[in-house]
């Protein structure tokens, strides 16, 4: 069953233009989302700092008495939709919330810049990182954090390098460009199966591509190698069975991992605090696992 604050999100996009609508527009629906961010109530934060990583603009958010280390977030939208500046208000409350510093990488985009353009700019990032972490008082540990398609990223970072994080956490996490769960079917509330498969079909550079680990990371052999590993689902979400499904994978490859499902609530309620009630206990969810891997 729906809570009814999802009811309601749900009842109240009903009307949005659906991204397989051929008259679908890119560019006017990130202009829209950007505007919208902007006009979004935004915490203080002691410092918030826009920096070139290797290439690649990211957004470094400063919490008082940041702790040492970095986490750092992948923002979802499909791969093709969101950045740094529509996640701006939710980076802010991660790095409040958990204490440390965050960076938010703006990684290119679908269909401009296709698959592996966008892990290819995470591991941009974190050579980086690499090299200039100190510099920026971002020593210590490090963790991957991210929504949907940034919570694949994210996974796939931390598959890329393994040994690399700390601790990842994956929100509602986007992996299975076959659509062939349950959930697709019994669970779609707010979000058609439609629209998923059209992001991977606009994030696939060539079919090869939806088999590929670093696209498909339910493939991949190194789920083993994960460090401690925070999944989240949504209840009513077409995505859920997936990513519960890697939560029992990472299980019996001996990750220490730790799987919630949030009753009553859709994809998306995560970075929707003003909405979601659910919002808030998943951000300090959140930032309690993260403190309890500190290194």
């Amino acid at each position: 069953m729906l809570f009814p604050d999802a009811r309601r999100a749900v009842e109240y996009a009903a009307g949005d233009l659906p991204v397989f609508d051929p008259s679908y527009d890119v560019a006017a629906e990130r202009e829209r989302a950007r505007a919208a961010a902007l006009e979004q109530p935004r915490e203080d934060v002691a410092e918030v700092r826009d920096l070139d990583a290797g290439g690649v603009p990211v957004r470094l958010y400063r919490p008082v008495g940041a702790r040492p280390g970095v986490v750092v977030h992948l923002h979802g939208g499909g791969f093709v939709l969101n950045d740094v500046e529509v996640h701006d208000a939710s980076a802010r409350r991660l790095a409040n919330r958990s204490g440390l510093a965050v960076l938010s990488v703006d990684y290119r985009r679908p269909p401009e810049h296709r698959f592996p353009a966008a892990p290819d700019d995470v591991d941009a990032v974190l050579a980086w990182l690499d090299e200039h972490a100190d510099e920026h008082g971002l020593g210590g540990p490090s963790y991957a954090h991210g929504d949907s398609a940034g919570a694949n990223l994210a996974l796939v970072a931390a598959l890329r390098h393994p040994g690399r994080f700390t601790a990842v956490a994956l929100i509602y996490p986007f992996l299975d460009p076959t659509a062939s769960f349950e959930s697709y079917e019994t669970a779609a509330d707010g979000f058609d199966p439609r629209e998923a498969a059209w992001y991977w079909q606009q994030y696939a550079a060539t079919d090869a591509d939806l088999t590929d680990p670093d696209l498909a990371p339910l493939l991949s052999p190194r789920l083993g190698t994960l460090p401690p590993t925070l999944v989240v689902t949504a209840e009513h979400d077409p995505l859920r069975d997936e990513g519960e499904h890697l939560a029992r994978l990472l299980a019996e490859a001996g990750v220490e991992v730790t799987a919630t499902r949030y009753l009553g609530q859709v994809h998306g309620f995560w970075r929707h605090d003003a909405v979601f009630t659910s919002a808030e206990p998943l951000m300090r969810q959140v930032a309690g696992f993260l403190r309890l891997h500190e290194g």
